[in-house]
This record gives C-alpha cells, sequence and structure tokens, in this order.
C-alpha cells in the first residue's frame, strides 16, 4: 500500500524560515490561505495536497515492509476536544463515532491542518459515518485517509475507551472516556507554553523533542498511559529517566529530569507494569551531566516526549519519531489523577485506583 503523506520533516520544519525553504510546501501553505482570505473552506485541492507530498521522506520500505517514517502531530486542543465530545456522546447511539477516525477525515480534507475551519469536518465526518460510510470506504475516497488514521492511532490510540475506577465509596463503576492522564498529579500546580523544537546546545546542537512543564521539586508525576517500564536510571541528559512503553508497543512516553536522590516511585524498576493514573516519579532538575545524581538544569521542570513506533528500527536510531505535545498536554489536563501522601514514608500513591 502506498500513501500519500502532506506533512513537514523537522528539516522541512527549521528549513521552511528560509527562502530555500520556500517550495512546495509552502506554495500549498499559500494557496490554503488565499482560500481563506476569499472566504472559501479551507480545504485543499488534491493537486494542492500532492504538490506538498514527497513519499520518500515520510515513508520506509524495507523488503516487502512499509511503516511509516515521519508524523507531523498538527491537531489543536479544540480539535481534539471536539472529536472526544463527538466520540463520548455517541456512545448511547446506534452509530458509535471514533475520535481518531473523525480527526483522520478532517486532516484528510485539509492536508493536516487544524485551523478553527477545519473543526467544521469534524461535523462533516461524524454525518458521514452516521449516514454509512466505513473506514474502507473512506481509505478508496479520501488519498490519505490511511495514513491520517494510522498515524493519529498511533499517538492517540491508548488515551480514550472503557475502563472502571474506583469511587470514594470504594466500588467500582465503569466508564467509558478519557483513561489517559495529565503527567502531573491533580492539586499540583504548573506553567507551560509550546517549546518543541526550540534549540538545545548541551552536547550538541539539537532541537527539543519534549514538552516542558514548570513547577515545583517533589511534584508527583504521573503515567500517561498504561504500559511497562522500558528504562530506568541516569542518562546524561535527562538526569533521572523514566521510559514506558504503552501496551500495544506504538507509543514510547520520556519522562525526564526527576527529582535528585528519590527521583521514582518506590520500589519501581525495569519491566513493571504501570497503569494509567500511577505516582511513577516526582520533578526535579537532574542532567546534563555525566555524574549521576546532579542538579545541572536550571529550572525545576519535567520533560516528557513522545515517541512514535511504526517498526523497531526506529527505536534509538536517526529515524526517531517524536511529536508536539503541547496541544495534547492541555487535552489530558482534563483528566488528572488525584494523590495523597503517606507521611510515614513520604511517598505519593494514587486515590483512586483504576482497570481497564
Amino acid at each position: 500500500m502506498k500513501w500519500g503523506i502532506v506533512m513537514r520533516s523537522m528539516k522541512i520544519r527549521w528549513a521552511k524560515i528560509l527562502p530555500v525553504g520556500i517550495a512546495l510546501e509552502s506554495l500549498a501553505l499559500l494557496l490554503c490561505i488565499a482560500s481563506l482570505c476569499l472566504g472559501h473552506p479551507s480545504r485543499l485541492t488534491q493537486e494542492e495536497i500532492d504538490l506538498a507530498f514527497d513519499e520518500d521522506k515520510y515513508l520506509a520500505v524495507q523488503g516487502e515492509n512499509e511503516y511509516i517514517k515521519w508524523v507531523d502531530f498538527n491537531v489543536s486542543y479544540e480539535a481534539l476536544c471536539k472529536a472526544y465530545d463527538l466520540d463520548v456522546s455517541s456512545q448511547s447511539e446506534e452509530c458509535r463515532l471514533n475520535w481518531i477516525e473523525l480527526l483522520a477525515y478532517a486532516a484528510a480534507k485539509t492536508g493536516g491542518n487544524f485551523d478553527k475551519k477545519a473543526l467544521g469536518f469534524l461535523d462533516e465526518a461524524a454525518e458521514c459515518f452516521q449516514n454509512g460510510a466505513t473506514v474502507e470506504k473512506l481509505k478508496e475516497e479520501l488519498k490519505y485517509y490511511g495514513y491520517y488514521l494510522e498515524s493519529y492511532d498511533a499517538v492517540l490510540g491508548g488515551m480514550v475507551g472503557e475502563y472502571e475506577i474506583e469511587n470514594e465509596q470504594g466500588t467500582w463503576e465503569r466508564v467509558y472516556g478519557l483513561k489517559a492522564f495529565s503527567p502531573i498529579a491533580k492539586g499540583f500546580e504548573y506553567s507551560d507554553y509550546d517549546d518543541f523544537g526550540s534549540s538545545r546546545s548541551y552536547g550538541y546542537s539539537r532541537p527539543h523533542l519534549g514538552h516542558d512543564m514548570m513547577g515545583l521539586i517533589g511534584t508527583p508525576i504521573i503515567a500517561i498511559e498504561s504500559g511497562y517500564v522500558e528504562a530506568i536510571g541516569w542518562n546524561r541528559y535527562g538526569g533521572w529517566r523514566l521510559g514506558i512503553r504503552s501496551h500495544d508497543g506504538k507509543r514510547y512516553y520520556y519522562y525526564a529530569h526527576l527529582r535528585q536522590d528519590r527521583p521514582y516511585a518506590e520500589g519501581l524498576k525495569e519491566g513493571d507494569e504501570v497503569t494509567a493514573g500511577d505516582v511513577i516519579g516526582y520533578m526535579g532538575h537532574t542532567g546534563y551531566s555525566n555524574t549521576e545524581n546532579v542538579n545541572n538544569i536550571k529550572e525545576v521542570h519535567l520533560h516528557w516526549g513522545l515517541e512514535l513506533i511504526f517498526d523497531e528500527s526506529q527505536k534509538d536510531s536517526d529515524n526517531e519519531i517524536w511529536v508536539d505535545c503541547y496541544a495534547l498536554t492541555r487535552f489530558l489536563s482534563k483528566n488528572r489523577s488525584e494523590v495523597q501522601r503517606n507521611d510515614e514514608t513520604k511517598e505519593w500513591t494514587r486515590k483512586y485506583k483504576m482497570r481497564e
């Protein structure tokens, strides 16, 4: 299967600020802006989308296997909220909508651009599915629908669904909705901004491939999604850090700069299973040192990153795929894990258990 992919690679992301970077992608963008100025919908024509497409940059081929090579996740906070609301509100109806399928439809219509007008395509997608459209049919009719569907499923696939949560009475409730959590526990303040791609120079010059959330030392850090501890320990860049792989293997969550001396939840080790909402560690400012347990980061914060893995060859390679998590972080703030402190051990744990 061949996908067309209307995306910017990291190289294009930086090149676009230079005159030499104003090429086919910029042409498509200018056509889109012109369309908006004329009052037309922000939908690109297929020809305009195709102009921005370079398959070699976004699709890798190994023998008979093909997999996605890069994802530029531009879904806005507003689009995430609207697609989620459409999904949840439809669960009691005959036609149950899937928020990822809705977002993929809108992206296929707009080339992955999520401005305010693009939100209308979510309604159009909902109506399309309610009128009997299927994913298979849309893959045939919309040239890039299959790509966006697989890409967005890799980003969001474990975040919405049915689960059970403990209530104040100690009994279990079955719930459908957001089952992923903010990485910062409920009741703890933080500040952030969209810093994905900003420059970093320690060790070597590189873009910032994560999202920073500034707060206080010791703030409980929460597992965003359920999975397994794949990496734990010291890293010269991330300090005390954790890497958690989702159960489906598609997402690798990276939590860095954890607290000096006591960075992790008590007893946590490589191979352990964690549940979304669990306390996994504590905010600090360790890192930027070859020597372990050093506070060399100026500002106390959590750096969390989301790496997508379509093929295991991408892990720890030159083809790592990290996505901009700013809008996603705002969305996840809708679900913050309530925690409680053990005064004897000084450890924080979740207040209400969850099972999927």
